[in-house]
């Protein structure tokens, strides 16, 4: 067992990394919660661990199963981000491919973690019904209204739609390897909640009410077995954008060695101005590129990711990426000069910008593809829909409508 420490509620509770797991007594979806990923964000687990236990205790009836699964034990432990590497940031296709066929080297504190986290993670879905949905609870360094952070499928933002929280598109398109991705390749609905700063008591009440929330649109549980409104309402206070849709555009990454520091007082979701002053590093004053919106700027020692600048999608955008998606328009564009597919999977194209140089990142995002850099003229687009298990959510709720 590990000693986890709650700073708001000056409270040290005892996990394991299953945190706990209600079994229905009826067939239904399986729900799949990650809490702690990082170790300076205890807020998940604690929520988990009452709103479990709240269950229990009332003898809520549950359809299907229900797990929450702690991330990395011993940076929570000692309450810092990671031990020697950034646990959500090791599950690229290259080293899940050395983990899978077991060729990893499993020195190291957090190799272990990830692998007793993907054996449970495998053994869920060996032994459990679908649907399969996977829910990752975060919290930011900074002050923050709650947000979810969704790879951009459709089936992805058809669920998330229901929240009354702000939407966050493409952050796969700047992280490597966390494991959300890792579970969207595999098909199934997988997203992040951010619930509030690190250390701040509303982070757990948001938690919990976004668990509850999430029981309900998932059908395991009933929304006249618990006080829905009241978990909604929740949630629905905490910000004037409950029903936008952003986008990321830009990436602030740290290099090894840089003296970063983030300007104080920023906050998620705070307008910012071309040219203004938003961070330094190695003394050198750091401007805001475009106008937009800060995202989770960084103000702890660990992780490399400095901030993050969003826009606003409008909202005829995503209409029609979800009718170019339907009618697969995309399967048109291996005759374009620059862009051939990348595989016989047709799942991913590469796009040679210098022939390619009309069609801008915009224009794939609305097709469903987001791009990795491969070297200076030359982008991997990957299909989020090619991946995607529509077909194991056909007949709920959400998906219907």
């Amino acid at each position: 067992m590990t000693k986890v420490f709650s700073k708001a509620l000056n409270k040290t509770i005892e996990v394991d990394r299953i945190i706990g797991k209600i079994k229905g007594s009826l067939p239904g979806p399986t729900i799949i919660y990650t809490a702690g990923i990082h170790g300076n964000e205890p807020s998940g687990i604690f929520a988990l661990y009452d709103v479990l236990n709240e269950i229990e205790e009332k003898n809520i009836s549950i359809k299907g199963s229900v797990y929450a699964i702690s991330g990395n034990l011993s940076a929570l432990e000692t309450g810092t981000r990671y031990i020697k590497q950034d646990l959500n940031r090791m599950w690229t296709s290259e080293r899940m491919k050395l983990l899978t066929t077991g060729n990893i080297n499993k020195n190291g504190e957090e190799t272990i973690q990830q692998l007793n986290i993907f054996n449970v993670i495998n053994e869920i879905l060996t032994t459990e019904e679908g649907p399969f949905y996977f829910m990752d609870l975060h919290t930011t360094s900074s002050e923050t209204t709650p947000f979810l952070t969704v790879n951009d499928s459709i089936i992805n933002r058809k669920f998330t739609e229901q929240f009354p929280v702000p939407l966050i598109l493409g952050i796969e398109e700047y992280l490597d390897g966390p494991l959300l991705s890792y579970i969207n390749e595999l098909g199934y609905v997988a997203f992040g909640f951010e619930g509030g700063q690190h250390d701040s008591l509303s982070s757990i009440e948001n938690h919990k009410a976004f668990v509850y929330q999430s029981l309900v649109y998932t059908e395991s549980l009933s929304k006249e077995d618990i006080d829905f409104q009241h978990y909604y309402d929740a949630l629905a206070k905490t910000s004037v954008d409950t029903r936008n849709i952003y986008e990321i555009y830009y990436h602030y990454r740290i290099k090894e060695d840089e003296s970063f520091k983030m300007k104080p007082g920023f906050l998620n979701f705070q307008k910012i101005n071309k040219g203004q002053e938003l961070a330094n590093s190695d003394g050198e004053v750091i401007l805001a590129k475009k106008e937009g919106r800060i995202l989770m700027p960084q103000y702890q020692s660990q992780g490399d990711d400095g901030y993050f600048s969003i826009r606003k999608i409008p909202s005829i955008f995503l209409k029609l990426s979800k009718y170019f998606r339907k009618l697969r328009v995309d399967k048109l564009l291996p005759i374009m000069p620059g862009i051939k597919w990348n595989s016989d999977k047709h799942d991913s194209l590469i796009v040679n910008r210098k022939i390619a140089w009309l069609f801008a990142k915009q224009f794939f995002h609305l097709l469903g593809y987001r791009s990795k850099k491969i070297d200076k003229t030359h982008l991997i687009i990957k299909n989020r829909e090619a991946f995607s298990k529509t077909e194991d959510y056909k007949g709920v709720l959400w998906a219907e409508s």
